[in-house]
């Protein structure tokens, strides 16, 4: 069971960061329009969006690699 889990968490963490690849790409078309303070909030928002998907996409993936390769938490090197 637990290796199902990792497995589902690999692929959440994968399908975060292809959802934080494609914010990334759409603020980088929306700098090209006429700055207005509605184009520069979208731009904050999707910034913080961007850093917290790639966040959350980082801890899913180390904690789904930890548990496939065996590899207790306990043990788990701190950084």
């Amino acid at each position: 069971m637990k290796k199902i889990t990792a497995v589902l968490q690999l692929l959440l963490a994968v399908m975060i960061a292809v959802a934080a690849m494609a914010t990334l790409f759409n603020l980088v078309r929306l700098v090209t329009r006429p700055e207005t303070i509605s184009v520069v909030s979208a731009m904050i928002g999707q910034g913080l969006i961007i850093i917290c998907m790639a966040a959350l996409a980082r801890i899913l993936g180390r904690k789904a690699w930890r548990a496939l390769s065996g590899e207790s938490p306990d043990t788990a090197k701190p950084e």
